[in-house]
């Protein structure tokens, strides 16, 4: 009986691995595309002509983008459970490509190589903190509480600078903004990971998704923070 019992556990915990390896691969594959997404707009309309001179006639589309973006944030995340598959992947493939046009103003400031220079430092950080919370044993949700707060206050400091337009602060910002994503990405990951080793095959599609937005959204802003580093103006 003990045979069967322990044969039973393994294929179970066998079954497990196989879902939460295979839910981790949509993840990262999804999250990838997304910002090959976002990165071919964003380099198109930044060559385009027509597209630059509706910005600058039209300053007020940028906030357009900004709430966009929001909407699409909070749509997908509030509505996973009631999308489809399907439907919430085109939403987020839909929101990469509206982040895109929102970033296209950093071809205009900054040089290509700095550009390439940042992208490369962020992915390199971005695949570190990722694996380390993929493999860590140590749980990181005290961590990720302490970060959203964390956050939050990051968000506002980023508002009253906008009044205040410090130099100084700008520069705390950026580095608070490095280790606040830095640490996001290694505890979304955990969070993932843990997801998937609980949910069903049948929920993997959505789960996907959700968690490709989250480790976008840690790339993303990783990859601005430190462009306000390391960034060198055209």
């Amino acid at each position: 009986m003990n045979y069967y019992q322990n044969t039973a556990t393994t294929q179970s915990a066998f079954s497990i691995q196989q879902v939460m390896t295979s839910t981790m691969k949509k993840v990262y594959l999804k999250m990838t595309l997304a910002l090959a997404v976002s990165g071919f707009t964003a380099f198109f309309a930044a060559g385009s002509l027509s597209f630059i001179q509706f910005i600058i006639n039209n300053s007020w589309f940028m906030w357009v983008l900004l709430l966009g973006e929001i909407g699409l944030v909070v749509g997908i995340s509030a509505g996973i459970n009631k999308l489809s598959s399907p439907a919430a992947s085109a939403l987020f493939f839909l929101f990469a490509v509206v982040n895109g046009l929102a970033l296209t103003p950093i071809f205009w400031a900054y040089t290509g190589a700095t550009l390439a220079k940042t992208f490369f430092i962020t992915a390199g950080t971005f695949a570190a903190m990722s694996i380390y919370g993929f493999t860590t044993r140590q749980d990181l949700s005290k961590m990720g509480n302490i970060l959203v707060m964390a956050l939050i206050g990051l968000i506002i400091a980023s508002v009253v600078n906008m009044f205040m337009r410090s130099s100084g602060l700008d520069w705390i910002i950026s580095i608070a903004g490095v280790l606040i994503f830095v640490g996001l990405t290694a505890w979304d990951t955990q969070k993932i990971k843990t997801m998937a080793a609980m949910m069903p095959a049948s929920e993997t599609g959505r789960l996907a998704t959700i968690g490709a937005l989250s480790l976008y959204l840690d790339f993303v802003n990783l990859f601005l923070y430190l462009l306000r580093i390391f960034g060198n103006r055209d």
